[in-house]
């Protein structure tokens, strides 16, 4: 059980004030394109939580810093930049009509962007990048709730419902009913790792921390590569490609 609420807070900015009853402590997560997450425990006030925020403000300035610089390694697309998945390819083009146009078809997604407007534009790399998500969309909805079930077979797991979601910062989630998030995003990993975070995931369904019983079994899902994997992950970003 968790609350969270949005708040505006004087010298430090937006921050994402988290009450969680998973939490053993007080802490603070940031991610790319996302307000810091002050996470506060059940079990402490409210006030706790903000002084230790402050005393992490020059902390958490020197880690934005940090996070603008992964921020800024987002793609900027044009007609030469290559970018392929298992079902599709981009393709850009520009055109004389005066609005964007998408379409999807026969594994090409092409898009086509008004020649009065320079490819780089915000609204056109915006347009691009809707049109990327979308077809990941079909793409995930075609291939994870499979891949999941074949997975969940093979390790004896039985979970409720599968759903594909945009998410902002997760590769996925497991419920307490043991409904699971996928991310759509998902589909530019390689396979191996779709595959960790779907183990993930399904570890979940037993498992509903990350405490050393969810990493042992885990481990034996995963033959005996977990921490390498998720090592691995740390390469990849929701948001950033």
């Amino acid at each position: 059980m968790q609350n969270e609420k949005l708040v505006d807070i004087p010298n430090i900015g937006e921050v994402i004030i988290r009450q969680s009853n998973k939490a053993s402590r007080i802490s603070i997560r940031l991610k790319p394109f996302t307000a810091p997450t002050l996470i506060i425990p059940f079990g402490a006030s409210i006030q706790e939580g903000m002084r230790f925020l402050h005393e992490k403000q020059q902390w958490i300035q020197q880690q934005r810093t940090k996070l603008e610089e992964k921020e800024e390694q987002l793609t900027i697309f044009d007609e030469q930049t290559q970018f392929k998945t298992r079902s599709f390819a981009l393709k850009i083009v520009q055109h004389a009509n005066p609005k964007v146009r998408l379409q999807l078809k026969n594994g090409l997604l092409l898009i086509n962007y008004p020649s009065h407007l320079p490819v780089t534009a915000p609204a056109v790399q915006e347009s691009i990048r809707y049109g990327i998500e979308e077809a990941l969309r079909l793409e995930a909805k075609r291939f994870l709730p499979g891949r999941l079930t074949y997975l969940a077979q093979q390790h004896a797991i039985k979970y409720q419902n599968v759903t594909i979601k945009n998410l902002k910062s997760r590769w996925g989630s497991c419920s307490a009913v043991n409904n699971i998030n996928l991310n759509l995003h998902l589909m530019r990993l390689p396979d191996h790792l779709i595959d960790y975070v779907l183990l993930h995931e399904l570890c979940h369904v037993h498992e509903k921390n990350h405490g050393p019983h969810f990493w042992a079994r885990l481990d034996i899902m995963c033959e005996g590569k977990a921490r390498q994997l998720d090592k691995e992950m740390r390469n990849y970003q929701t948001k950033i490609y």
